[in-house]
């Protein structure tokens, strides 16, 4: 099956190149002796599980159907974490999870009961430090509902768990501006993680980026671990997915006012809303910023202000062209809604022997699904 013969939009995630970013994680695994688990919230195509489970410990969720997926299809250790739990919801994943870890030490003395004797028992705090490029992505922001506060530890909370979490990382490409969190965290709760048996460091440590200094990196880990006598985990979902998967969308129309816009057969409100969220734009596998031809790659969507970037491009666009939106995995293919209406891209996965992998395709019924559950006369 030849991509040029496959039906636009869709997603192609790459094996070989998912296998690149999961040998830097073996490596990282292997001189700090960290584990790592996936954070299902960034990346949750179980299709390609098979490629991750022997680089990677289990996963790690945001919600209750995020440990379900992980304990059905990942294995491993799963861990299970909400900003907010209902009792249901603990009920429903406490016999199978392995770490159960509240945002709350209301949460946490409201629902143990339901897990003790059934999983570790974990709490999140807030360090009150962190590295985001954006507000809205930054756990230790003003006002943060996420994780205890360190003047609000309870010591007596402390002595019943089992571990804690940390998350204070969004795309931290600084390994160095890592190793200082780390050092602040030792320094401020050092007292309460000598008594743990786990630490989990959360997510957002870019250690696939190209130039990254992973041994630099696992050193630093190793030595807090060692320091603290605990387990460390980590908690990555983009650094193991990015540069993975393009989305592949085709030119519809090409329209002018003031500049030539190639509206695409995709949207960033349906396909790749953190385009839209964080005001990132995507880039184009087929781009040359030295051209001559500059293009708004615009949405099919209705929304006004839906594209997905600007581009310059050596040759004018076509109609019925064909462009790569590049790393379209991460916090991308979770977010997919049917906006519009508009088809939702088919998942494939293009495997190292060259066979491409058809993952998964949505049609008009899952569309209709999704709105109601009663049949229409």
């Amino acid at each position: 099956m030849e991509n040029t013969k496959l039906t636009t939009p869709y997603f192609m995630i790459n094996e070989d190149a998912l296998l690149s970013n999961l040998e830097k994680a073996r490596q990282l695994k292997a001189l700090s002796g960290v584990k790592l688990v996936l954070a299902l919230k960034c990346f949750s195509t179980w299709g390609v599980f098979d490629i991750m489970k022997p680089y990677l410990d289990g996963t790690t969720s945001s919600g209750p159907f995020e440990v379900k997926l992980g304990h059905e299809t990942f294995g491993g250790e799963t861990h299970a974490y909400s900003v907010g739990y209902s009792e249901d919801d603990v009920r429903q994943v406490a016999d199978i999870c392995d770490k159960m870890i509240f945002n709350s030490q209301s949460q946490l003395a409201a629902y143990r009961h339901l897990v003790d004797g059934k999983a570790s028992i974990g709490l999140r705090l807030n360090p009150g430090v962190s590295y985001a490029g954006q507000d809205l992505a930054n756990p230790a922001r003003t006002f943060s509902r996420l994780g205890v506060q360190p003047e609000g530890i309870d010591a007596d909370v402390m002595a019943s768990i089992d571990g804690v979490m940390f998350h204070m990382n969004c795309e931290n490409k600084d390994v160095d501006a890592f190793i200082g969190l780390l050092d602040a965290i030792s320094n401020r709760f050092g007292h309460y993680l000598d008594a743990l048996k786990w630490v989990s460091l959360g997510g957002g440590v870019f250690f696939t980026w190209p130039g990254y200094d992973i041994e630099k990196l696992a050193f630093a880990l190793k030595a807090f671990a060692e320091k603290h006598q605990v387990q460390l985990y980590l908690e990555p979902g983009e650094a193991i997915i990015t540069q993975t998967t393009d989305l592949v969308v085709t030119v519809v129309d090409i329209v002018e006012n003031g500049m030539k816009t190639a509206i695409v057969d995709s949207a960033t409100e349906a396909h790749r809303l953190d385009t839209l969220i964080y005001n990132e734009p995507a880039s184009i596998g087929e781009a040359d910023d030295n051209g001559e031809h500059e293009y708004v790659i615009g949405s099919c969507s209705c929304l006004a202000g839906d594209q997905f970037c600007v581009a310059r491009f050596a040759q004018p666009l076509k109609i019925g062209q064909r462009l790569r939106i590049l790393d379209s995995a991460g916090y991308t293919m979770v977010k997919l809604n049917w906006f519009n209406g508009l088809r939702m891209p088919t998942v494939y996965c293009q495997r190292s022997s060259g066979e491409i992998e058809k993952l998964n395709e949505f049609g008009y019924q899952d569309f209709k699904r999704s709105l109601s559950q009663w049949s229409i006369q």
